[in-house]
């Protein structure tokens, strides 16, 4: 039993406990709260991965609740967007809840709170509000409004609702403590009038609740049990509190905040505002371009939701912030990768192989195993002939001992195929190599079992027949920044960090099985990296994002 606990996680530790000494085990419940304003990253990833595992492993429900209280940055699209992720991901939810559910409520409750003496309408700008909150080290001061009477409090409030008064002409404000150690206990602004149309609501309400007023209301509403936030979160646990003991019963199921620390990703920032201005400014083509650290850009990249899901889990939950490489993502994507994604055989940087003694017009089909991690995968038959297509850095025309590709008067085996032996080229006018003549030992086919197909060569290279090959759009995706924290240096804008090669777009040659390629199938281009088709491919005509290298080419970089 003891080592079972060493290895629960402390949110895990906490709810363990809980149960132990609070809590029902019919009483877990848990929630995924994102606000509509953007698209979810990997960090959300996370988030979505720790309370719907919660949900998993203690049988407990959870809720997807938007938390939508800001109608200027809120939109449908994001909740859709947000929905589809968190179902890719592979969860699904109790409910589907909205803070602007419960508007009402929370506008009723407010008007307790005035007539309790515990809030009150301010009419100063918002800069005097913030100016008289004082320091850390010094107390606030008290607004000249302050004391006004539960009756001219609610008359305003009332006229704040209705869209009697102006954008900015008051807000209302729970009346805790100017003198508390905690900045945000100063009198924390409850609703400010904002008279924008809400994507649910539209123009029923000129008053919205702010975040920290409406979060941890619709968590008791809701009855969930733990809410979990990240760190920067922890100085607002005391206001949550305040406000939920407000508005709840003695006996009643509070929910307990808790905080974790978030995970960041090298090579990329994940603020929302700032993934907004690489879309608004073109960086990138859109929230899903398959350079951006959302999850909808890592899904058409070609990530799975098992290889977000197992990097969410390899990384676990801590109270310390801290940052991960980007390459033990791209790690679990190849490990999964690895398991899944068919082999094929396409040519990136293609020049023409020429074998001299096999017959004109001639071709066969030869018979490529299609995953060997995955027996139940099969096989499937590629055509060769006289003519291929080969990488141009297979070939040297004269190279050491230690260079095992092709070169002149040296043998290589030809993936599934047979064994060659580099004879000469045909270069043009300024010396550039066009063609490679080479010949074939007809008895060498692979899976033959002649003693010719047995013997050994050091090289074995990928190809595709030139007669056969479907051309087609490949777009080779790097990191989108090329230092590890574009945001660590202050002195610098973090877009001066964007890597100007962060997308090479190129015609290359791949086998014809792959004219059938549906949206988002994955594959291994053999000795080169995991591919999948983008959703600007046409039928017939598929444009291939490369998700990860085979090998991790920062690496050798660095």
């Amino acid at each position: 039993m003891a080592e079972e606990r060493k290895s629960l996680n402390f949110i895990e530790q906490i709810i363990e406990e809980d149960l132990q000494t609070t809590h029902k085990k019919e009483e877990l419940k848990f929630r995924f709260p994102p606000e509509p304003n953007g698209y979810l990253h990997i960090g959300h990833a996370s988030s979505i991965c720790l309370n719907f595992g919660l949900g998993e492993k203690y049988n407990s429900p959870v809720n997807l609740r938007f938390d939508d209280t800001n109608p200027i940055k809120e939109e449908q699209e994001f909740v859709d967007a947000i929905k589809e992720d968190v179902l890719w991901l592979g969860f699904k939810w109790e409910k589907e809840c909205y803070a602007s559910d419960y508007f009402q409520q929370l506008y009723d409750w407010a008007v307790e709170m005035i007539k309790n003496g515990e809030a009150y309408v301010d009419s100063q700008t918002s800069e005097d509000i913030a100016l008289q909150k004082g320091t850390p080290t010094e107390p606030g001061k008290e607004s000249p409004f302050r004391n006004r009477s539960v009756e001219e409090n609610l008359e305003l409030f009332a006229k704040m609702k209705n869209g009697e008064t102006p954008e900015r002409g008051h807000v209302l404000r729970a009346k805790i403590d100017m003198a508390s150690t905690n900045m945000l206990m100063r009198d924390p602004v409850m609703y400010r009038c904002l008279h924008k149309s809400h994507h649910r609501t539209k123009d029923i309400w000129k008053i919205y609740p702010m975040y920290d007023w409406a979060h941890g209301e619709s968590d008791f509403i809701e009855s969930i049990s733990h809410s979990f936030c990240t760190l920067e979160f922890l100085p607002h646990r005391e206001l949550y509190n305040w406000f939920v003991e407000k508005v709840s019963k003695e006996g009643e199921l509070k929910p307990k905040q808790r905080e974790f620390a978030r995970r960041n990703l090298s090579h990329t920032v994940v603020s929302k505002r700032k993934l907004m201005q690489l879309v608004e400014k073109g960086v990138v083509k859109s929230w899903d371009d398959p350079r951006m650290p959302t999850i909808s850009g890592l899904r058409r990249r070609g990530y799975t939701p098992n290889a977000i899901r197992k990097f969410a889990d390899s990384i676990g939950v801590g109270k310390r912030e801290n940052m991960i490489d980007v390459a033990h993502l791209e790690f679990c994507a190849r490990e999964d990768l690895n398991k899944t994604a068919p082999r094929v055989m396409g040519v990136l940087d293609p020049i023409k192989l020429v074998i001299t003694n096999y017959e004109e017009g001639k071709e066969e089909w030869l018979e490529a195993e299609n995953n060997p991690e995955d027996e139940s995968a099969g096989s499937r038959e590629i055509p060769f002939s006289r003519e291929l297509y080969i990488e141009k850095e297979d070939f040297k025309e004269s190279a050491n001992r230690k260079f095992f590709r092709l070169t002149l008067g040296k043998e290589v085996r030809l993936k599934n195929a047979y064994i060659i032996k580099g004879e000469e080229v045909v270069k043009d006018s300024e010396g550039n190599i066009t063609e490679i003549h080479c010949t074939y030992d007809p008895k060498s086919k692979s899976g033959s079992g002649t003693e010719e197909s047995m013997r050994k060569v050091k090289g074995t290279l990928h190809w595709v027949s030139s007669k056969h090959a479907l051309e087609t759009e490949i777009r080779l995706y790097d990191r989108l920044f090329s230092v590890e924290n574009p945001d660590g240096d202050k002195e610098k804008d973090y877009m001066e960090f964007v890597n100007p090669d962060s997308l090479e777009v190129i015609k290359g040659y791949v086998e014809p099985s792959l004219k059938s390629a549906g949206i988002q199938d994955k594959f291994q281009f053999q000795r080169i990296g995991y591919f999948c088709v983008d959703k600007d491919s046409k039928e017939g005509q598929p444009i291939f994002n490369r998700t990860v290298t085979l090998r991790d080419s920062w690496a050798k970089i660095k």
